[in-house]
C-alpha cells in the first residue's frame, strides 16, 4: 500500500488555532480505480488518522467525498452547513463545490481514524488548499 504524509498544516491553520503546534494528518491511499462507465472520473479511497489535536487547513476536494469514522471523534464542518460532531459508525458528505471549513479530532489524547471514498476527476489532486 502506498502511504502517503500529508502536511495539512503547512501553510495555515484554522481561524483561531495554533497550526504550529497541531500535528498534521496522516492519509494512505488504499484504492484508486478509473471509472470505464464514466470517463474522467475515478474513485479514491484513503485512510485518514489525525493524531491527538490534529486539524486541517481549509480546503476542498473537487469531488463528491463520502466521510465514514472508524475511531475517534471528530468535528466537521462545510461553508454553510452545520458544525458536526461524528463518532464511530458516523458519516459525512462533500460536494464537489463544498469548501471544508473545519476538521479536527475533537481528542487531545485519543487518535482518530475516518475513510474517505472520493469520486473525482482524474488527474486532480484531491486535496486542495483553498482561501
Amino acid at each position: 500500500m502506498k502511504k502517503i504524509l500529508i502536511l495539512l498544516l503547512a501553510c495555515a491553520g484554522l481561524a483561531g488555532h495554533e497550526a504550529s503546534s497541531a500535528p498534521s494528518a496522516l492519509v494512505e491511499q488504499l484504492a484508486a480505480k478509473p471509472f470505464a462507465d464514466l470517463p474522467g472520473k475515478e474513485g479514491l479511497m484513503l485512510l485518514v488518522t489525525y493524531p491527538p489535536g490534529s486539524e486541517d487547513v481549509v480546503h476542498r476536494h473537487d469531488a463528491h467525498g463520502f466521510i465514514y469514522v472508524l475511531e475517534g471523534t471528530v468535528v466537521m464542518q462545510v461553508r454553510g452547513g452545520e458544525r458536526v460532531t461524528l463518532g464511530a459508525g458516523q458519516t459525512f458528505y462533500e460536494g464537489p463545490d463544498d469548501v471544508h471549513v473545519l476538521g479536527y479530532n475533537a481528542s487531545r489524547v485519543l487518535p482518530a481514524k475516518f475513510v474517505v471514498f472520493l469520486v473525482k476527476n482524474k488527474g486532480v489532486p484531491f486535496f486542495l488548499p483553498t482561501p
